[in-house]
């Protein structure tokens, strides 16, 4: 029997020093006529400060429900949840809001949803910081500063229906970055987006890590888009399943090529989620078989017999 996450020593337990943010066994759980559906199941996770991490699902799996909660937008029912040092899952209605403000931003797939269509760009910037009430000096000098470093200061004086898409979901980059949030939330950006545009919107993702120095999350299908990045991770029913982490090599010709390995993740009870393609093309079903070695477990498809006595 698998030993219950509770026994794992509390010096084990991950907090909030061990990164940007952490989830530790976090579950939601949303209830309505009678019916319950679990859409966190347990899920841990830990991402780094300055990390540019992919997210990837299928429909169902959680990544919204996430995603919702670690923008401030939706309360887990269980388990605990830091970002940047705050804990979401003690804090206040007001406390909520503030946190909203200024700690995260947060861009949606519809490009509609991000920016107001009745003001331009420059003015879709500005309008957090006014609630955070900045100089007037400030407020224009970041404004400028970030339309310009996303590539869209041509924008500047341009409303949503006079900018293309991917323009569109660079400006909502820009306004989410606006109060100099800590960590930046993509839930699909380039959903809606043919495959150049997307490029350019995920440049601009990776432009806000690398010289902004937020920390990116980004939930997308696009294979373009999570094969760029160091690490994906994959939610399957509502639980992280596993990583792919990359990395470049350089050869004695000076040549370089990115190389990816896929790890399965273990949750503090020790429990991992084999991925679900490499299982069915081994014939994995109920049981695997497992061998100890002195530097690796082996994994096989169970060979004994399989039919009920």
């Amino acid at each position: 029997m698998t030993e219950p996450a509770t026994h794992v020593p509390q010096d084990q337990l991950p907090t909030e020093a061990d990164g940007m943010i952490v989830c530790d066994q976090l579950v939601r759980i949303y209830s309505g006529e009678g019916i319950e559906v679990q859409a966190l199941q347990g899920l841990d996770l830990l991402i780094a400060e300055g990390e540019l991490t992919a997210m990837i699902g299928a429909a169902g799996s959680g990544k919204s429900t996430l995603m919702n909660i670690l923008a401030g937008l939706d309360a887990p029912t269980a388990g605990k949840v830091w970002v940047a040092g705050h804990n979401l899952g003690a804090m206040s209605a007001r406390e909520r809001l503030a946190y909203r403000r200024s700690v995260t931003g947060f861009i949606w797939q519809q490009t509609s949803r991000n920016l107001l269509p009745y003001m331009t760009a420059r003015q879709n910037v500005l309008l957090p910081m006014r609630l955070s009430s900045p100089g007037r000096r400030k407020r224009l000098r970041r404004a400028r500063l970030l339309l310009d470093t996303l590539g869209i200061a041509h924008c500047a004086d341009r409303t949503p229906d006079r900018m293309s898409g991917g323009e569109q979901q660079r400006a909502a980059i820009a306004t989410a970055l606006a109060n100099q949030p800590k960590v930046l939330l993509a839930d699909e950006p380039t959903g809606e987006l043919d495959s150049a545009t997307a490029r350019d919107v995920f440049s601009a993702l990776q432009t806000a890590n690398t010289e902004l120095g937020v920390t990116v999350l980004v939930v997308t299908h696009d294979p373009v888009v999570s094969s760029q990045v160091r690490r994906t991770i994959a939610i399957r029913d509502g639980k992280t399943s596993s990583e792919t982490i990359r990395h470049a090599a350089t050869d004695e010709r000076g040549e370089t090529t990115l190389h990816a390995r896929e790890y399965a993740t273990l949750d503090r009870a020790r429990r991992v989620q084999l991925p679900r393609e490499m299982t069915r093309r081994l014939g994995m079903r109920k049981r695997v078989e497992l061998q100890e070695e002195p530097d690796h477990i082996g994994v096989w498809p169970d060979q004994a017999d399989d039919r009920e006595p």
